[in-house]
């Protein structure tokens, strides 16, 4: 096991290219009937990847990829063995859900050869952007890179029975699809992990940890390829060129000091010869990730909040980027009296809801309230075992909340009384929709449910592998939706399998928007993002000075959104740029509401504005007696907002 020089990668790399050309499949030639090979993707020391196209859809172009694996064993019983270990692989990535993964969709053996059918990624991998960049990666997008893969680990080693153990984690079995996600490929070498099975090496010399050089395969071992790619991303030093297990002698922040002093501890614990002292699976070491991830962001929210600078209207790429709003800040003090105060026993952050002749509220005095429309008169309360930061929403003779008590309630909206509740695995502060008798929400447990209205039983769960404070928007087809882990999802509403996924640089709370296929959502990295609906793509992106956590509102094709930067920006919805902006002496955590000419918001100066759709104008404004999180809601000329000062308001609009 010696050092390889340059000289001998090209010659395997070589090799790679020959077996390339030994394949016998050519454009045009057609497997199972259906899939018609379109050319070559790749090769490796153990298979070969071709683009397909699926033959069964006549009228469009559906693609695939193709994997083949020659089998050149002449012994019936080794030649059994081979096959056995194709189809073991093609039913482990079968039974596995999650969005680094690609999906499986068939497989099967004809003459010497066995076929995996796989989902299509577009994208380079990671081996190729080393090759093709010149400066080393980055801290933020390294960070964001090895959380993504840490997810992906850290789903298979908590695959019950048995953890799943990776084996070849390396830059090459890492793809960067079109949309800048991490996906992982090459399952080839994957095996179900056994406590104390031993067995032939299989990995990569330089990213293999010692023991699997010993047939030794577990979960510390996929830690320690990952250091090892991480290490080789950061300082682009290959470690097929060094002397085996020599990272402690290689330290990051010699070849690149921009890489934080935790950031390179982590690695470096990664990269220990002894498997105890590593992470003992990608569960701990997200955790550790996750960890920093969140010291870093409250660094930058700190940072920013002490720094006001003047920017320009098109930031680098031509993205529109806020500019500070020049309306002066002492302003017209017209207000507006309230129709009726409620006070409840805690702090509103969540959103009225207004059916029939009540008005519905929650607080995070863990009840649930019900008021006269009118007169703002108690009418009941039902208590839940937490704190409510879940908005209420009423469909039927029902209204659904959720609760930090980790539970889906199902309420009598006349008289208060429990129907169901439907219990998840952490905090729900995602508000529930429900569309076609179907309650959508998700939870602090990483999961998105939809929950049968009637009879309050799951139909289906996906996993997001982070927790759902975002509110979903559901239409006809779909179901949009944040998380805090950083990621926009939109599942098909049928069946909850992810359509297509979207990475922002920071978590997202906002709640999307949707408006002529356009997805319109904010990002604790400052960002609003506007994607294409159908894709993922985005289409433009809005920078604010500091994080956002309002939830924007689409009207007559403006965005209306807040920032914590103390701004209410209106954004044109087609180009992405600041039509204006209204400046506060707090943040704007308030989602906005629209009614006929005026948009409504509060601020956590205490305030409720009303201003002027068209230039931002100040037509009222309203002091609670605290901090307003809260978004209104707007019924028959009414607005409805709660504040922190323990008091629902309703305003005349």
């Amino acid at each position: 096991m010696g050092q390889l020089t340059t000289r001998q990668l090209q010659r395997k790399r070589d090799r790679q290219t020959k077996l390339r050309s030994r394949s016998g499949l050519q454009p045009g030639d057609m497997l199972q009937d259906r899939y018609r090979i379109v050319g070559p993707l790749g090769a490796g020391g153990f298979s070969s990847v071709y683009q397909a196209r699926d033959m069964r859809f006549p009228q469009a172009t559906k693609l695939c990829a193709v994997k083949e694996m020659l089998i050149s064993a002449s012994d019936p019983h080794i030649r059994k063995l081979t096959i056995k270990s194709f189809e073991r692989e093609a039913s482990m990535l079968a039974m596995l859900n999650h969005p680094t993964i690609p999906d499986v969709s068939d497989y099967f053996t004809e003459g010497n050869r066995s076929y995996l059918i796989l989902e299509l990624i577009r994208g380079k991998d990671l081996q190729n952007w080393l090759e093709e960049s010149k400066e080393p990666l980055d801290q933020e997008t390294a960070l964001s890179w090895a959380l993504q893969l840490c997810d992906a680990l850290a789903y298979l080693h908590s695959q019950k029975p048995q953890p799943i153990v990776f084996r070849d984690m390396k830059p090459s079995n890492v793809m960067l699809d079109q949309f800048q996600n991490i996906r992982l490929i090459d399952f080839g070498i994957a095996k179900l992990f056994e406590a104390g099975n031993k067995g032939t090496m299989i990995g990569t010399e330089g990213y293999s940890p010692p023991e699997q050089y010993r047939g030794e395969a577990s979960p510390a071992g996929d830690v320690y390829a990952w250091g090892a790619t991480l290490h080789h991303l950061l300082t682009r030093k290959d470690p097929r060129l060094e002397p085996p297990f020599t990272f402690a002698e290689r330290p990051i922040r010699d070849v690149n000091p921009n890489v934080s002093p935790e950031f390179d501890a982590i690695i470096m614990r990664c990269l220990a010869y002894d498997p105890k002292e590593r992470y003992a699976d990608a569960l701990a070491l997200k955790s550790a990730l996750e960890s920093l991830a969140q010291a870093d962001a409250q660094a930058a929210f700190m940072a920013s909040s002490q720094v006001v600078e003047m920017v320009t209207a098109v930031s680098e790429g031509g993205a529109p980027t806020a500019v500070p709003s020049t309306s002066p800040k002492t302003r017209s003090t017209n207000t507006v009296k309230p129709l009726w105060v409620f006070k409840c026993e805690d702090e509103i952050r969540s959103k009225a809801a207004v059916a029939s002749n009540m008005v519905f509220v929650s607080a995070y005095d863990n009840n649930l309230y019900a008021l006269s429309v009118n007169s703002g008169e108690f009418v009941w309360k039902h208590p839940t075992s937490d704190g409510l930061g879940s908005s209420p929403y009423v469909y039927g003779d029902a209204v659904f909340v959720g609760s930090a008590d980790s539970h889906l309630y199902s309420l009598n909206y006349q008289t208060g009384r429990m129907n169901w509740r439907y219990a998840t695995r952490g905090p729900v502060y995602s508000s529930p929709i429900v569309r076609f008798d179907h309650a959508f929400f998700g939870s602090d447990d990483g999961n998105v449910y939809a929950v049968n209205v009637n009879s309050g039983k799951e139909i289906w769960k996906q996993n997001a592998f982070s927790a759902v404070r975002s509110t979903p928007f559901v239409d006809e087809e779909r179901v949009f939706f944040g998380t805090e882990g950083g990621y926009v999802y939109s599942l098909e509403i049928a069946s909850g399998k992810i359509k297509w996924q979207f990475q922002s640089k920071r978590a997202v709370t906002s709640s999307p928007a949707v408006s002529d296929d356009l997805l319109v959502v904010g990002s604790l990295d400052n960002t609003v993002y506007a994607l294409d609906a159908g894709t993922g793509w985005a289409i433009w992106r809005f920078r604010t000075r500091r994080p956002i956590i309002s939830s924007p509102v689409i009207h007559d094709y403006v965005v209306y959104i807040g920032s914590s930067d103390g701004n209410l920006y209106a954004i044109d919805l087609d180009s992405g740029r600041q039509i204006w902006a209204f400046e506060i002496d707090g943040q704007v955590s308030s989602s906005p509401a629209v009614w006929k000419d005026a948009v409504y918001f509060g601020g956590t100066d205490g305030k409720v504005y009303s201003l002027g759709t068209k230039r931002g104008e100040l037509r009222w404004q309203f002091e609670t007696g605290g901090p307003v999180i809260s978004s209104p809601t707007i019924e028959k000329d009414v607005m409805y907002i709660g504040s922190t000062d323990h008091q629902l308001y309703a305003f005349p609009v």
